[in-house]
């Protein structure tokens, strides 16, 4: 769900300007997802503007204030959503951990990088959603981390009626920046 009309608006006028949004008919993108699509979106483009991830850190940070007051921790989806994840709660002063979307085969195995305690009150930072899979296998790491999660923010989705479904089945409110049904 867009919070703010003007500001999806200003969102994919941005995204488009840098050229993060490509368009390719006749060689489709494969998304992550497995789904081929004319369209893909590439936010990690914003990293190297800084007026303009600026703006998706400040929005970010200014709507999940509006919505949430302050969580305990920003957590973000790796490894696409952990630069403006990090960016976010640095902004809001907060603690910040990223969740991989299996726990690491080495080390100490871990799912979740960054401390995060059982209760703890989570934002969760998404840079694009599709079918929401990847960004829902998130959310339950965390909830079985004891963490209470809040919703998530995502900078663009396409709305697709499988992620809306995704989010609702798991009860997960989804906000984000801009989106193109």
């Amino acid at each position: 769900m867009i919070l703010n009309k003007e500001t999806a608006k200003k969102t994919a006028e941005l995204l488009l300007q840098i050229k993060a949004i490509k368009l390719e008919p006749q060689e489709p993108f494969t998304w992550a997802s497995g789904w081929k699509s004319p369209i893909y979106c590439d936010n990690r483009i914003i990293f190297s503007y800084p007026m303009i991830r600026n703006y998706v850190r400040e929005n970010f940070a200014k709507q999940i204030e509006d919505k949430y007051g302050k969580p305990d921790v920003i957590a973000a989806v790796a490894t696409g959503a952990i630069g403006i994840g990090m960016l976010v709660a640095e902004y809001l002063s907060l603690p910040f951990a990223y969740v991989r979307p299996e726990p690491k085969g080495h080390g100490r195995q871990n799912q979740i990088e960054g401390n995060l305690e059982e209760g703890q009150t989570v934002v969760v930072i998404e840079d694009l959603i599709s079918t929401g899979n990847s960004s829902l296998n998130a959310v339950k790491a965390l909830k079985e981390a004891g963490a209470n999660v809040k919703g998530m923010f995502a900078i663009f989705t396409y709305g697709f009626d499988t992620s809306v479904k995704n989010f609702e089945n798991l009860d997960i409110e989804l906000h984000t920046l801009s989106d193109y049904e």
